[in-house]
């Protein structure tokens, strides 16, 4: 069986993954596989919880138009977690939803809103950040579903944040002229490191906020080439970057 299949339905599930454990559906779900893709009983549909790996599953319904599904065999095991955290400053709906789809794409383990001075959205639907984790995860073959932290101020989460961990910090007034060379030095070992990412608001970090960060020992600012980016795009830039020097590309 190739490494991924993208021509089965895969769904994210909560209960526990097992051969002729029986799955219940929400009503979502059998909406989408009865209704929007025309499935029927028998057909076959891919399962994981981000616990027990991949399995296949075959369709099932009660005659009441609410599906089940049947668990067959596990066609991928779960790998070990991911350990990148993505910080960043919210953003308004439609583009948080994107950044949270490529975030979790690029292999964000843990996504932690952070208000900042010039943030300019303070209400954060968590709700909605962790639908989009998992829509990401369905359509991208992922088996470990990114932690949704609820917000916090960005002194706190530098509070939260572990010593150990290296914090790639996303500045436009960073001098660095080649991110690429500053990550490689920031590297300790030949393996993947327990890495942060820090995006900040489109409206930049106040020189407070930039002191406080500067004053991290375990830290690597980075500017992200000589164009100002919009603050999705430099999620993918940055995580891109971090994951092709620091993370699991190598």
């Amino acid at each position: 069986m190739p490494r991924y299949d993208f021509r089965t339905p895969r769904l994210f599930v909560e209960g526990r993954l097992a051969a002729d454990a029986r799955i219940a559906l929400d009503a979502n779900q059998s909406n989408y596989l009865l209704n929007v893709l025309r499935r029927c009983p028998g057909d076959e549909v891919l399962v994981f919880n981000g616990r027990d790996g991949e399995w296949r599953a075959r369709l099932e319904t009660d005659g009441k138009r609410r599906a089940a599904l049947l668990g067959i065999e596990q066609i991928r095991p779960q790998p070990p977690p991911g350990d990148l955290h993505y910080l960043f400053a919210p953003l308004k709906h439609a583009r948080q939803d994107y950044m949270v789809q490529k975030a979790v794409e690029m292999g964000a383990s843990r996504l932690v809103p952070v208000l900042t001075r010039h943030t300019q959205v303070e209400r954060v639907n968590v709700a909605r950040m962790r639908a989009n984790a998992i829509e990401a995860a369905e359509q991208c073959g992922i088996l470990s579903l990114a932690e949704i932290a609820a917000p916090v101020g960005l002194a706190q989460a530098m509070t939260e944040l572990e010593p150990a961990r290296l914090l790639a910090f996303c500045d436009e007034d960073a001098e660095v002229k080649d991110p690429v060379a500053a990550l490689t030095a920031a590297r300790r070992a030949d393996e993947p490191m327990k890495v942060a990412v820090l995006i900040g608001p489109e409206g930049g970090f106040t020189d407070e906020e930039r002191a406080m960060l500067l004053r991290r020992p375990n830290l690597v600012r980075l500017a992200l080439g000589p164009r100002i980016l919009r603050a999705d795009t430099a999620a993918v830039a940055a995580l891109a970057l971090v994951g092709a020097v620091l993370g699991d590309w190598r």
